[in-house]
């Protein structure tokens, strides 16, 4: 039998719940995370892409979160809200 990571849906044994420590790290972060909606209607309504790009740094450096995992937070987070 195998299982699924939880982060990045990888095959592992049934005996793991995770592939690896950072697989670990990044899911419980990603679950911590919370990017209010005003910030994302002001990246993708007001801001031009540079300007985003900024913003998105300056938050993920604000809240010492990594990069990737607010960029795909967003993401999700811009889908989920129509932008």
């Amino acid at each position: 039998m195998s299982n699924h990571c939880p982060y990045c849906q990888k095959k592992i044994s049934i005996s793991k719940v995770f592939c690896s420590r950072d697989c670990k790290d990044n899911y419980f972060q990603m679950v911590a995370i919370q990017i209010p909606k005003p910030f994302i209607k002001r990246i993708f309504v007001f801001c031009d892409k540079e300007q985003r790009e900024k913003e998105i740094s300056n938050f993920a450096r604000r809240h010492g979160w990594k990069e990737s995992l607010i960029r795909n937070k967003i993401e999700k987070l811009k889908e989920e809200y129509g932008y």
